[in-house]
Parts: structure tokens; sequence; C-alpha cells
């Protein structure tokens, strides 16, 4: 569908991007250790500085893929699970951009209230995009990578849950490389939806076969 190309490789590109500048941001803050602390920790240690900008950026690139969506969804009337869609990838969306402008505390310290309402939006946001990519596996336009779409959903509850263990009875064991592994499947499975966008000839989820002598 035209248009739907243009979105995919624009939140590839911020996907790339975001990639590229969270790990610019370790490498500003070397004194930490990423095994137990997170990506959060490592941002506020460097505040206003390039992890800030990588939320920002995967949440810009999140609503690129969102706007593609919308133009490849089956014809209306909309779904309830349509709908369903939208709120989960807008609440995504909400809870990275508030992540990134509301910083948690330093470590080491007391939680703040800026702290609480940091880590409620990131559990929002960590929550939000698996569900919202189980309820998009279902649909036509999704189908090719449904399964791939579906493990990878699975494997992020996982993560998301043992994170809770470590955050909690765990006292922080490997908490850090769980919250990475965690991020790390869910942009995944982001970037899985970006690339079915600049798929060509796609519509409402038919996938329409090459002709001889056309090119792609």
């Amino acid at each position: 569908m035209p248009g739907t190309r243009n979105t995919g490789l624009l939140a590839l590109g911020g996907i790339a991007l975001a990639a590229l500048l969270t790990v610019l941001g370790h490498l500003e803050v070397d004194h930490l250790d990423p095994w137990t602390l997170t990506i959060s920790d490592f941002a506020v240690s460097d505040r206003g500085g390039v992890i800030d900008a990588a939320m920002v950026v995967l949440a810009l690139a999140s609503v690129a893929l969102l706007y593609g969506l919308r133009r490849t969804a089956p014809p209306r009337p909309r779904t309830r699970a349509g709908r369903a869609i939208d709120l989960l990838l807008v609440a995504w969306v909400a809870g990275l951009l508030l992540a990134a402008v509301v910083p948690t505390n330093d470590p080491g310290t007391a939680m703040t209230t800026a702290a609480y309402l940091h880590r409620y939006a990131s559990v929002v946001a960590f929550l939000a995009l698996p569900a919202a990519g189980w309820l998009l596996a279902r649909r036509p336009d999704v189908a090719p990578a449904a399964g791939v779409i579906r493990a990878l959903v699975v494997l992020s509850l996982t993560l998301a849950a043992a994170m809770i263990w470590s955050a909690y009875p765990g006292d922080r064991v490997l908490l850090g490389l769980i919250e990475r592994l965690l991020i790390l499947t869910e942009v995944a499975v982001l970037a899985t939806l970006a690339v079915l966008q600049t798929r060509p000839l796609v519509d409402h989820g038919v996938v329409v076969p090459h002709k001889r002598g056309v090119p792609a």
C-alpha cells in the first residue's frame, strides 16, 4: 500500500539510531555495572544525555510504525482488537516518552516520586508492546511474521517476569542484563513489524505475486 514502505524504512532507521545512541550512552558512563544496573540508572548518571535521546527516537520510530499499521489495517468497520492495538501502542510510546523526561533516582539512593513515576511508566511500556504484538499477529497483513512475533512476545513476557523476580526477591541479581535482553526482544518486535511494512505489493494481508518481467 502506498506510503507504508516509507514508514517502515523510517521506523527501521529510528530503531537503528536509538540502538546506536544507547550504546554510546553506555560508553559515556563507564563507572557503572551494566550487569546489575538498569539502562535508567545509566541515563540518570548522564542526565540529558544520549540515552534519553535514544528513548525519544525510539518513541518517534514507533509513531511512524503505528501510522503504517493503520494504513495496512483491514477495511472498516474497525474491530475491538484494532482499537486495542492502537491504545496499547500509544501506551508504549507515552511510557517511553515519560520515562525519558522523568528520571529515576540515582543508584543507591531512596526512591522519589519522580522515580516511581519513571518506574511505572516503564512497566506500562514493557507490558503494552508485547500485548499489542500478540494482537497484531492475528492480522492477515502480519501473517508472514506471526510466528516470529508470537515467539518474541512470549520471550519478552518471560524476561519481564524474570526482571520482576530479580528486582524484588532476587536482590537485583543480573537485573541489568535481564532488562537489556527484555528491551532487545521488544525492539525486535518493532523491527519485525517495520520490515513487514517495507515489503512491496501488500494489500490487506494479501501478497500479490510479482508478474514475470515486472521488477519487484
